[in-house]
């Protein structure tokens, strides 16, 4: 993207001397992005030396360094008015902004900073500044400003993006509407949002059309809808974001927009290719619009389809049609090559009688009929624990979650081992079932299952136990404010010691305060027999 200026010049919207400053901003950036108020002070130290450079390429190029960032023009403009004013923090950098904005500031970073100032003059002399000499890439700023609490401020700031937008939107519209709609929620906010949606009405197709191929999801679904409204978009360029787009969102858009055109215009050859769509959501709109154009025929085609929604608009076509969709899923379930969708179809409309034929399908050699064939057990409350303990250990991981979640309910009836030699095996994904099968068994059980995950060489396994074991820890801390009884931890004495070296092994992953309070909930605990 290049960015431009009234004037009509062009200057480049990435860093020219990445060996020079402009590689100390960015360090800085990546520093502030998620850092405390030292590193955003930190920050516009930074940018207050590429103003004092003087030259206006790198000083534009900082500035798409700082804007890049989600929320971090947000976050610099909370932080001048939130930045410690007083010990030794007393000369913050924002009040270097102020001594250079005491006249008009002049270059992009100059008015960027003083348009955030706490001082209300400060900021007005920054939105004039940037309103004299517009860069698109102070843009992001200005928009702030238009919510700004003091009215001159606020009107100015409006004004000039009234006009802004109105004279040269190619240039300043792609700047201003992610932070336009990064505000919307804020008080004073829609005036922005509203300058931007303006623009888009009147924009030509090619900026609208570049935006949408280039601006992030949030944006993309903006001008999506908005060209929508009035008209802009034809029934191809619906088909084409229904089939292609990747923002779930926007595709349901499209294809609902298509459909709905193709219904008023009887072209059913248009529904039934969206119908036949590898997304779930283009699918039951398209089969929707089928229906109303009396299709059934079609629609009932379906009944096998893969996603739940698909399949009960499916069925409804087939009961208008007097077809028995249960029998058509036990014949589909006991063919040769049983479909996933047919198996959950019968879980929807079968019952416990069921069972069996979902039972033989447990043994098929397609991952995708066993799992689903497990969960169909579960849905229809006909789990046979014998029949599924030997597919725990499936070679397929999705079997073994569905197998995890189908004993859960009923894990006290599992051999006691089980579940812990689970958690101790090699694969991931059996790790995890383990421990879903050890949840709710008592506070000794879950705590030891916790701290053993800790150490576990899957991060987000090892970040869950640590999480679980932070819980059990403060639930069982004795506060002066507890009103729900402390939980009681039974464990044999051979399990206590055995608890008191796992919170040993785990303390440099818990910290100090979750070890001391696990230490001593469980040297509190009273031995059972």
């Amino acid at each position: 993207m290049i960015w431009g200026r009234r004037d009509g010049q062009a200057l480049p919207a990435s860093p020219v001397e990445e060996d020079g400053l402009l590689s100390v901003v960015r360090v800085a950036v990546e520093d502030a992005r998620a850092g405390r108020w030292e590193a955003l002070d930190r920050l516009v130290d930074v940018l207050l030396e590429v103003a004092a450079h003087g030259d206006e390429v790198a000083a534009r190029s900082a500035l798409v360094l700082v804007t890049a960032v989600p929320g971090l023009v947000v976050r610099l403009d909370e932080h001048a008015r939130s930045a410690p004013w007083y010990g030794r923090h007393r000369e913050p950098a924002w009040r270097r902004v102020a001594g250079r904005s005491s006249a008009m500031p002049s270059g992009p970073v100059a008015t960027a900073l003083a348009s955030m100032h706490g001082d209300g003059r400060v900021r007005e002399r920054g939105v004039a500044a940037m309103i004299a000499r517009p860069y698109a890439e102070v843009m992001p700023f200005l928009v702030v400003r238009t919510a700004d609490w003091v009215a001159p401020v606020r009107d100015r700031a409006r004004a000039g993006l009234a006009v802004l937008l109105a004279d040269d939107a190619d240039v300043y519209l792609p700047a201003v509407l992610p932070m336009a709609l990064r505000l919307e929620a804020r008080a004073r906010a829609g005036f922005a949002v509203a300058q931007v949606r303006v623009a888009v009405l009147v924009a030509p197709e090619q900026l609208w059309r570049g935006l949408f191929a280039s601006a992030g999801g949030r944006e993309r679904r903006f001008v999506f809808d908005t060209v929508l409204a009035r008209g802009g978009l034809r029934t191809p360029d619906l088909v084409t974001v229904a089939e292609s787009d990747p923002d779930v969102r926007v595709r349901a858009r499209a294809a609902e927009a298509a459909c709905r055109d193709a219904v008023w215009t009887r072209r059913h050859d248009l529904l039934r290719r969206l119908a036949r769509s590898a997304r779930a959501e283009v699918r039951v709109v398209a089969l929707t619009g089928l229906v109303r154009a009396g299709q059934d025929a079609d629609v009932a085609g379906h009944l096998d389809d893969e996603a739940p929604l698909v399949r009960a608009v499916a069925r409804d076509a087939a009961r208008r049609l007097g077809r028995d969709a249960r029998e058509h899923y036990r014949a589909g379930a006991d063919a040769d090559e049983p479909e996933a969708g047919a198996i959950a179809g019968l879980a929807e409309t079968g019952s416990v009688a069921d069972a069996p034929l979902l039972l033989r399908l447990l043994g098929h050699e397609k991952p995708k009929v066993r799992a689903q064939a497990v969960r169909s057990l579960r849905l229809l409350d006909a789990v046979v624990v014998g029949e599924l303990v030997p597919l725990v250990r499936d070679p397929s991981p999705a079997v073994v979650r569905e197998v995890a979640l189908a004993l859960r309910p009923v894990a006290g009836a599992l051999p006691p081992a089980l579940p812990w030699e689970l958690l101790r095996d090699g694969r991931v994904e059996l790790r995890r079932a383990g421990y879903k099968l050890l949840r709710g068994r008592g506070a000794g059980v879950e705590l030891q299952a916790a701290l053993i995950l800790v150490a576990d060489m899957d991060k987000r396994l090892a970040e869950r136990g640590k999480a679980d074991a932070i819980r059990l820890a403060r639930d069982a801390a004795s506060t002066t404010w507890r009103r729900s009884p402390r939980p009681e931890l039974r464990v044999t004495e051979a399990e206590r010691v055995e608890l008191l070296a796992l919170a040993v092994r785990a303390a440099a992953r818990l910290g100090d305060e979750t070890s001391q309070q696990l230490a001593g909930w469980v040297a509190d605990s009273q031995p059972v027999e």
